[in-house]
C-alpha cells in the first residue's frame, strides 16, 4: 500500500517536471494541490481498508472464536465415539457361497456299476461374529446346504406328503408350519492373559455347538483354516465346551498347548406335551445319552515343524439291529458300547529352509490313528461282544502348482483296517467319509483363486473297500463284512468334485 503511495507522489514529480515549459507557475501549484488531496483521500480510504482487516484478523483471536473452535473439535471426537460405537455394536458377518458338480459311480461287490453323473448343489454358510469386549467374543454360521431343485425320494418312502405346500418351487413363497433355521456354529469364547495369576498361561474357554468339522487334516483339500479338532478321528457337530491353556512360556517348549473338550451328541429326554405329562424325563424307549470327552495336546509347535495329538472317549454310542428290519422298530437305535480314539499326527509347513521357493511352500502330513471298542453287555459292537481295535494311517501333501502362482495342488492317501472306526461323519463327501474306509483311499485335488473373493476347486477321490459298514453307525449295520462275501455291498467308490466358491 505504501509502494502504491510513493508512485503516484513519482508520477506527481514527473508530470510536474514534463509540463513546467507549456504552462504558468500558478497554475502548476493549482494542479500540485488538487494531486496532493487526491492522494490523501485515496490513502485514507487505503488506510481505513487496513484498519478493517486487522480488525477482523483480531476477531479471529477473540475468545468467542476459541471457544467456538473447541466446541467443533469436542463434537468432532463424539462423533468418532459413535461411529467407533456403533461399529462394535454391529455382529459382523461373512459369507462362503459354493456351487458344486458331483458325479459319483459305485462298483458293487458282484461288479454290477452304478452311478449319478451329475449332481448339483449350493451351500451357504453366513459367519457370525461380534465382540463385546477384550475378553469375550462370539462366534456362529449359519448353513443351508441342499441338492438344486427338489428332492423327493425321501417323501415318496414316507408314504407322500397330504399335499404339495412343501414342494421346492414354493418353499420360500407360500406360507409353511416349518420354522426350521439350521444353526452349525454357535458359541462364545472367552480369553484370557493370564491364569489365576499367572502371566506365563494365556487361556481360553468356549462353550456352544462347536467348531468341530474341517479339522486340521481336512482343511488343506477344502481350502480352509483349520477348526478345533484333528479330523483324522474327529469330524462331527456337537454341542459341547472346551478350554484351552497356552503352555509354551512355562515349559519353555516352542508352541505348546493343551486343551480339553467335552460334549453331548445325543441327549434322551421327552419333549414337551408328552402324553404321560413326564415332559423331559429319560425316554426309556430310546438310547441313553450319547456323550464325549476327550483331550488336545500338542507338544511342540515352532511354526515350521509341529506334532499334535488327540484321545477321546464317546459313551453309549448307537446303531440298529437287523432284528428291527421289517418290525415296528425297524430305524429304532440302540445303544450298543463306548469307543476310544487317538490320534498322533505330524505336520511341516514348509520342508527344509531354502532349499527352493517350492519345497519353502509345501505343506506335508502324516497321521496315525486307532480305535478301540467295549461292547456294552450282550450287544455285538461293529459286529463282535469283543473289544476290538482298528488301526488308520493318513498322509498328503498340499503345494504350489506349477503351472500357475495363483492354485494349489494336494495328493492324499489313507488306508484303515477291518475294525476301523472314525467319527468323520461331517467330511463333506458325496461318497462318504474317505477317512473311515475300511480299505485304501486316495484322492488329487487342485484348489485355485481366480479373484479376491472367487474361487475354483477340482478333485478327484477314489475309495476301495475292503470291508463293509465304513459309513454306518456302531450297531450291525456297521459290522465289517469282506466284500468278496457281500456281493451287494460297495466295493469301490469315486467322487469327480468341481465348484465355484464365493467368500467374502
Amino acid at each position: 500500500m505504501k509502494k502504491t503511495i510513493i508512485g503516484l507522489s513519482t508520477a506527481v514529480a514527473l508530470s510536474s517536471s514534463l509540463f513546467a515549459s507549456d504552462t504558468s507557475n500558478n497554475e502548476m501549484l493549482k494542479q500540485i494541490q488538487l494531486l496532493k488531496k487526491q492522494i490523501q483521500m485515496l490513502e485514507t480510504k487505503l488506510n481505513s481498508n487496513e484498519t478493517k482487516v486487522s480488525n477482523l484478523e483480531k476477531s479471529f483471536t477473540d475468545k468467542r472464536f476459541t471457544k467456538l473452535e473447541k466446541t467443533v473439535d469436542r463434537n468432532s471426537r463424539k462423533i468418532q465415539d459413535v461411529k467407533a460405537h456403533d461399529a462394535g455394536d454391529n455382529i459382523k458377518w461373512d459369507i462362503d457361497f459354493r456351487t458344486q458338480y458331483d458325479n459319483v459311480q459305485y462298483k458293487l461287490g458282484n461288479g454290477k456299476k452304478v452311478s449319478n453323473e451329475a449332481i448339483f448343489s449350493n451351500r451357504l454358510w453366513l459367519g457370525m461374529k461380534f465382540q463385546a469386549d477384550d475378553n469375550s467374543i462370539f462366534y456362529g454360521t449359519l448353513s443351508y446346504n441342499k441338492l438344486f431343485g427338489d428332492n423327493r425320494a425321501d417323501i415318496m418312502s414316507d408314504g407322500g406328503t397330504p399335499n404339495n405346500a412343501n414342494f421346492d418351487w414354493v418353499t420360500n413363497e407360500a406360507a409353511t408350519n416349518d420354522n426350521s433355521l439350521k444353526v452349525k456354529e454357535a458359541y462364545w469364547l472367552y480369553k484370557n492373559d493370564s491364569f489365576l495369576g499367572n502371566s506365563d498361561v494365556s487361556w481360553t474357554a468356549s462353550v456352544g455347538r462347536r467348531p468341530s468339522t474341517d479339522g486340521l487334516g481336512i482343511n488343506f483339500r477344502a481350502d480352509q483354516s483349520r477348526k478345533s479338532a484333528l479330523s483324522h478321528t474327529v469330524n462331527v457337530e456337537f454341542d459341547g465346551a472346551s478350554a484351552r491353556f497356552n503352555l509354551d512360556k512355562i515349559t519353555g517348549v516352542s508352541g505348546m498347548w493343551l486343551k480339553f473338550c467335552a460334549g453331548r451328541g445325543l441327549t434322551n429326554a421327552k419333549l414337551r406335551f408328552s402324553a404321560d405329562g413326564l415332559d423331559y424325563m429319560k425316554d426309556g424307549d430310546t438310547s441313553e445319552n450319547v456323550d464325549m470327552a476327550g483331550v488336545i495336546l500338542v507338544p511342540y509347535d515352532d511354526g515350521q515343524y509341529s506334532i499334535h495329538m488327540n484321545y477321546a472317549k464317546a459313551w453309549n454310542l448307537i446303531g440298529n439291529k437287523y432284528s428291527d428290519y421289517g418290525t415296528s422298530n425297524q430305524g429304532k437305535f440302540h445303544n450298543f458300547g463306548d469307543i476310544q480314539l487317538a490320534t498322533i499326527m505330524f505336520k511341516a509347513w514348509g520342508i527344509g529352509n531354502g532349499i527352493s521357493d517350492f519345497l519353502d511352500d509345501t505343506t506335508v502330513f502324516a497321521s496315525y490313528a486307532m480305535s478301540k471298542t467295549s461292547p456294552d453287555g450282550g450287544n455285538a459292537m461293529l459286529g463282535s461282544t469283543d473289544s476290538e481295535t482298528g488301526h488308520s494311517f493318513w498322509i498328503g501333501a498340499n503345494m504350489p502348482c506349477p503351472i500357475t502362482d495363483s492354485a494349489r495342488v494336494g495328493i492324499e492317501w489313507n488306508k484303515g483296517s477291518k475294525y476301523w472306526r472314525s467319527m468323520t461323519y461331517g467330511e463333506d463327501t458325496m461318497a462318504g467319509s474317505k477317512i473311515a474306509a475300511r480299505g485304501t483311499a486316495w484322492e488329487i485335488y487342485r484348489n485355485q483363486k481366480l479373484t479376491d473373493a472367487l474361487s475354483f476347486s477340482l478333485r478327484y477321490t477314489h475309495i476301495k473297500y475292503d470291508y463293509t459298514g465304513s459309513n454306518g453307525f456302531f450297531g450291525d449295520y456297521g459290522t465289517p463284512i469282506d466284500i468278496n462275501k457281500s456281493p451287494t455291498s460297495v466295493e469301490e467308490a469315486q467322487n469327480i468334485t468341481a465348484n465355484v466358491r464365493y467368500r467374502f
